[in-house]
């Protein structure tokens, strides 16, 4: 049953020849066709592009050339990432005859290992949501439970990797959009430190806070692909230029030697599940011999202010470039210069945009900006400063990934109580740090929960080592959710 493979297992296997390059593709492009219609993971299937890739994946195997870090695996790529010739939508239908006339760098490294694109993933508009309900097209659904959401607004990424429409996929991280999917969906979802991975061809919502992550079934594939995507651009002026890393070698045995802070004040906000849950998994870490502190991390209450006006303000400007001139939808209703822009972008945009346009705007307007945008860089700043810190006395926080585990689709009505799903993500965008959230356990109704592990900045490989661990112990089962732990063929 190759969709049980992780992907690490899989590329073995093809080059190994255990499987062709084309049997891999069109195995994964069936299931996709099967389980497509319940969970609503793509919002576009790239067949022609994955099985022409195949068919060249097997010539060179068969040619005896070299072959790249993730040959043969199949992939997905959230709809927010340029694949060159393709139409990159981000969800709306703002976009939605938009063909990208380049690849976004984490896509062409990707592709030069030789990976086997599958399709684009749906997203909440413009990467604004939580829930992957705010896509103009349609909404997404968590494969442990279709009522329920699959989180956002990397919903799409992560429900493909639970549902095993793929081994591996992309995620964009702005305020916590890679980890708190896939802790809803019981995946993993990692963010790298800030400038970790090129957003050279991203379209951009927050520029200070982007960071593109990967989304995988196991913490070893997170390892594999971010040995792939990160490095630096010279397309992009942000990215790091650090000497290549190896994530998946020299894994920790154990946490002895390692202290864990847990801000237990701030994380007074659990429910009482996602409470217990995250006590069993201390409980686990320190088994697993680490050292458990306290540590003060009660700044993270303003995080939410502070993040939806730095957002919404970043957003609001890169936003402009979207007038019905340049690209894009334009309205047939014009008549003027001035209708052009005002109608393109009213029947373009989705609410959730415009609300967070009109935000953005607001707070960066005369008599406002020192109030608000100037006052919250300056929370930022304290918030960066609790972070160093706890880490003076700890090597790694820990916390929930998310307050709850999945909720019903259109559960969640007051928008403040939705924003408040990234209370425990927000952090380590707001201080540009590398976080990933494992799956920890379920619920009584058999809905996953996420650990989150969060480092100091540029500790990438050790954030990803001690999420390997703690996986290994706590083994997390059923890794499928049973409504799709079938082969469908």
């Amino acid at each position: 049953m190759m969709y049980r493979l992780k992907a690490h297992e899989l590329t073995s296997c093809f080059l190994k020849g255990t499987y062709s390059a084309i049997e891999i593709t069109q195995y994964f492009l069936k299931r996709i066709k099967k389980i497509q219609p319940q969970v609503k993971a793509f919002l576009s299937i790239l067949e022609e592009r994955a099985l022409t890739k195949a068919a060249l994946l097997d010539k060179k195997r068969a040619e005896k050339k070299p072959l790249g870090k993730l040959a043969g695996v199949p992939i997905a790529i959230k709809d927010n990432m340029h694949i060159a010739g393709e139409i990159t939508t981000c969800g709306s239908k703002m976009l939605s005859n938009y063909k990208a006339p380049f690849s976004s760098c984490v896509v062409k490294f990707l592709e030069e290992e030789d990976s086997i694109i599958l399709g684009k993933t749906n997203i909440d508009e413009f990467a604004m949501g939580s829930s992957t309900e705010k896509s103009a097209f349609f909404p997404s659904f968590n494969p442990w439970d279709l009522k329920c959401s699959p989180g956002g607004s990397s919903g799409g990424s992560a429900a493909a990797i639970a549902a095993k429409l793929a081994l591996l996929s992309t995620g964009t991280d702005t305020g916590g959009s890679t980890r708190q999917p896939a802790a809803l969906c019981g995946v993993a979802g990692f963010k790298p430190t800030y400038g970790r991975v090129s957003r050279h061809g991203l379209v951009s919502l927050a520029s200070s806070l982007d960071q593109i992550g990967p989304i995988a079934g196991c913490v070893k594939d997170i390892g594999l692909m971010m040995e792939v995507i990160g490095r630096p651009s010279k397309y992009d002026a942000t990215t790091i230029h650090l000497p290549l890393e190896s994530f998946t070698t020299n894994m920790f045995t154990s946490l002895k030697g390692k202290t864990l802070g847990v801000p237990w004040k701030f994380l007074e906000n659990l429910k009482n599940a996602t409470s217990k849950n995250f006590e069993e998994g201390v409980k686990i870490l320190k088994d697993l011999q680490a050292k458990i502190i306290d540590v003060d991390l009660n700044i993270l209450k303003y995080s939410v202010a502070v993040y939806y006006i730095l957002l919404t303000a970043e957003a609001s400007t890169n936003f402009a470039r979207f007038d019905g001139i340049r690209y894009g939808l334009r309205s047939k209703n014009a008549n003027t210069i001035d209708d052009v822009y005002d109608l393109s972008r009213k029947e373009g945009f989705g609410s959730e945009v415009k609300k967070r346009i009109l935000l953005g705007s607001y707070v960066l307007s005369s008599g406002y900006k020192d109030a608000y945008y100037k006052k919250a860089q300056k929370v930022r700043q304290l918030i960066i400063n609790a972070h160093e810190k706890a880490f003076q006395k700890c090597d790694f926080i820990i916390m929930s990934t998310a307050p709850a585990s999945c909720f019903e689709i259109g559960a969640i009505q007051d928008p403040i109580e939705m924003y408040y799903q990234d209370l425990f993500t927000m952090g380590a965008n707001l201080a540009g740090l590398p976080a990933i959230s494992i799956p920890s356990g379920f619920d009584d109704k058999l809905r996953p929960f996420g650990l989150q592990i969060i480092g100091p900045r540029l500790h990438d490989v050790n954030v990803i080592k001690a999420g390997h661990l703690f996986e290994t112990a706590i083994k997390f089962s059923p890794e499928i959710p049973p409504l799709f732990d079938k082969e469908f063929l």
